[in-house]
């Protein structure tokens, strides 16, 4: 049986990287008496990959990790087990079993949403002095208007030019209790991953603002994937438990 299990990630724990988040949830699973399936072979090992992993730093109300189980308690009571051994900074949302037919979250990702906000400490220091009103203007010429946005992405081995306009599907500019607050939506995946913090430097670029990636906090929302041409919440895929 496959089940896909929704998290938050935050406070200390955007500090974990993947591979030890890994770790974590492998022991969790004992703990809370998953009764989760092993591969064979010489070195068994816990059945379960997860989604778009977060990069270091950055808080989540939307990762995913898909697992496959022997057998399975009620959606809620697995919620409940598994919140009981999580650590501050981690939250179990939701235990939804899937189709046999479905592919694992990893492969199915298609774009992922964010709000990117001034860290407190840096609220005074990177200012960019302009209200919300001109950064709506400024971000009309830049996004809205514009036929096409074209960077330069540093790879591995070599430099892609880019066109972001194609890449971003929603891109507004909020404000919360007087704080800015840009919300992205955007392409990730294996094919077209685009960061947050890339479209962001595009816009300072443009408006000859200097952009430092530190200052700004990235907080996930959500991933989605493509189904009947339409995105759709990994979260609703799948059925609860009874």
């Amino acid at each position: 049986m496959k089940i896909r299990i929704r998290f938050r990630k935050f406070s200390i724990m955007k500090y974990i990287g993947h591979l030890d988040i890994l770790r974590y949830f492998q022991k969790c699973m004992r703990r809370a008496g998953i009764d989760i399936s092993y591969s064979g072979g010489f070195s068994p090992h816990q059945i379960m990959s997860f989604a778009a992993p977060l990069g270091v730093g950055l808080t989540s109300d939307g990762e995913y990790l898909d697992i496959a189980v022997e057998s399975s308690e009620a959606s809620k009571v697995s919620v409940d087990k598994l919140n009981a051994v999580m650590v501050p900074g981690m939250e179990i949302l939701s235990y939804r079993k899937l189709d046999d037919s479905e592919k694992n979250a990893m492969s199915v990702v298609a774009c992922a949403d964010y709000n990117v906000f001034l860290k407190d400490e840096y609220e005074k220091k990177c200012n960019t002095a302009l209200d919300i009103d001109s950064l709506r203007e400024k971000k009309k010429a830049f996004y809205d208007d514009a036929k096409e946005i074209l960077v330069t992405k540093q790879t591995k081995k070599s430099e892609k030019v880019m066109d972001l306009k194609a890449l971003v599907y929603e891109f507004e500019i909020n404000e919360n209790d007087g704080r800015i607050v840009y919300y992205i939506k955007l392409s990730t995946g294996s094919v077209d991953n685009v960061k947050p913090e890339l479209f962001l430097k595009a816009f300072y670029d443009f408006m000859n603002i200097e952009f430092d990636e530190n200052a700004y906090q990235i907080h996930r929302l959500d991933l989605y994937c493509m189904k009947d041409d339409r995105l759709i919440s990994l979260s609703e895929t799948g059925e609860e438990i009874e």
